[in-house]
């Protein structure tokens, strides 16, 4: 019986994991549309600021008096970090094999991004050799995840079964 649970385990973890491929690509598609439209709006803005013969820390900085001014500051420095972020991120995952991005789950962790991948993806089956491989990964991680539970809450009944 523990070893069906187990098989079962790792039938779930295969079949889960290998669909990380197709997850990570579609994210990265997001991520992609994320930054070019981050990219216009920085672009627009440094383009304003340097028109006025300002680097952009100097527009942020003149951009005060009112609350409104202030808020917008605040907006913009967040926009430009974020872009920063997701830029580099977008690099790192674009450098990356699908199999190696299994290995950089924070680069996929842009709340934003993650949920609007997350509300239209639908599992497919695994016909890539990374999705084989992945659905492989999961498959020993899963029954190893179960045996290691099924143990664990088989343990205190072995001396009375024995």
């Amino acid at each position: 019986m523990l070893r069906i649970l187990a098989l079962a385990g790792g039938i779930a973890g295969g079949a889960s994991l290998s669909q990380f491929p197709e997850f990570s690509q579609q994210y990265l598609q997001r991520l992609a549309g994320q930054v070019d439209s981050l990219a216009l709006v920085v672009a627009d803005f440094d383009r304003s600021a340097t028109r006025n013969l300002l680097t952009r820390d100097e527009a942020l900085a003149q951009m005060t008096g009112t609350a409104f001014l202030d808020d917008r500051r605040a907006d913009l420095t967040a926009t430009f970090a974020r872009f920063a972020r997701l830029e580099g991120n977008l690099a790192d995952l674009r450098a990356a094999s699908p199999l190696q991005r299994m290995t950089m789950p924070h680069k996929l962790g842009d709340a934003e991004t993650l949920a609007a991948t997350w509300a239209d993806f639908r599992p497919a089956v695994p016909v890539t050799f990374d999705g084989l491989i992945s659905a492989g990964i999961g498959f020993l991680g899963g029954w190893l995840v179960a045996s290691g539970l099924l143990s664990l809450l088989a343990w205190p009944f072995r001396r009375i079964f024995a």
